[in-house]
């Protein structure tokens, strides 16, 4: 099966696992975030909390994968349709993480209730679960990810340390460089859009005097803190 091209180059996502909690008219949210890239891996969470709150009343949960957003579920887990899956789902989508943008993917939260004794109600219920994620979001370590296009260069063996020490002085990300009989492949990771593209190669033909030339290898998703 073929994979969708993805339209974002780049998005935020959790840093790992971070849990909060909080207590609402004497009920316990506990609010465990972490991050996952698969369906497999975001029940994977649920299932693990069930084990380890297992005398809890509620395991309610939400999860958004993919750099577009596109898989999106939640869970009411016992509580009243539509008072803790989805506000935990749209703490997760409206959540802005840089200059007003909501782009946070990869990311499964859990809520654990232990009932306290008082009814909250549906709209108490749609609060506390929707801040039980805001307020763990708030303190959570989060990092972005950036696509990016794998650009290969081959030289002749000579070449290859100087070209490789004036694009890292220049903050060129360079992967590395593979050595074979014939010469030497330089592999870089550049912005992937056209325009980076082009600024590249014309970089390139500027330190080589034309006589080298990048071919795309393809793309990769890479973290930076």
């Amino acid at each position: 099966m073929t994979e969708t091209p993805s339209h974002a180059t780049i998005y935020t996502t959790l840093d790992g696992e971070h849990r909060h909690e909080l207590e609402v008219k004497r009920s316990r949210f506990i609010t465990v975030l972490r991050r996952a890239t698969t369906e497999d891996e975001a029940r994977a969470l649920v299932a693990g909390l069930r084990r380890e709150f297992h005398d809890a009343r509620h395991h309610c949960s939400a999860f958004v994968l993919g750099p577009d957003r596109t898989t999106q579920r939640s869970s009411d887990d016992g509580e009243p349709s539509g008072t803790a899956g989805i506000p935990m789902l749209e703490a997760l989508l409206r959540r802005q993480t840089h200059d007003g943008v909501a782009d946070l993917s990869d990311v499964a939260a859990v809520v654990v209730r232990y009932f306290g004794g008082i009814l909250l109600g549906a709209g108490g219920l749609v609060r506390a679960y929707s801040e039980s994620v805001s307020a763990a979001l708030d303190t959570a370590p989060l990092l972005r990810r950036r696509r990016l296009r794998l650009v290969g260069i081959d030289l002749p063996h000579a070449a290859a340390p100087r070209l490789e020490n004036d694009l890292r002085a220049g903050g060129v990300l360079v992967v590395g460089t593979d050595y074979g009989a014939d010469g030497a492949t330089l592999r870089v990771a550049l912005e992937d859009t056209d325009a980076g593209g082009m600024a590249f190669a014309a970089r390139l033909a500027g330190l080589t005097a034309g006589t080298a030339e990048p071919v795309r290898l393809g793309t990769s998703w890479v973290d930076v803190r």
